[in-house]
């Protein structure tokens, strides 16, 4: 059985000066997970998904929209969503997140 072990997962996110970088941690037929960096500003627009996912917050203050709601998250922050939960996230200031994406035989 083949593992991976990352000692300090916020350390190894990498915020840019302008835009969002994410940089894939997993990937198989089990889950998808992606580790984002996000300077002051940026915006990831409304969009859904066909699994379900989880986003949690290692570092900044974001606005993350769901559904027709909006929430603030900080560090430590801790996001489910169903899937085709249509959602949103703006970072209000530098932002380190992960994104865990649970795939099922189903989908």
């Amino acid at each position: 059985m083949s593992y991976k072990f990352i000692p300090d997962l916020c350390s190894e996110a990498i915020i840019p000066e302008k835009g969002i970088l994410s940089q894939i941690l997993q990937k198989d037929a089990a889950v998808n997970i992606t580790l984002f960096g996000m300077a002051s500003g940026e915006e990831i627009s409304s969009h859904a998904a066909p699994t379900p996912a989880v986003l949690y917050f290692l570092e900044g203050q974001a606005r993350v929209g769901l559904g027709s709601e909006t929430v603030s998250a900080i560090s430590g922050s801790f996001v489910f969503m169903p899937p085709m939960l249509p959602h949103s996230i703006s970072a209000d200031s530098a932002v380190k997140m992960l994104l865990i994406q649970i795939k099922s035989a189903t989908n």
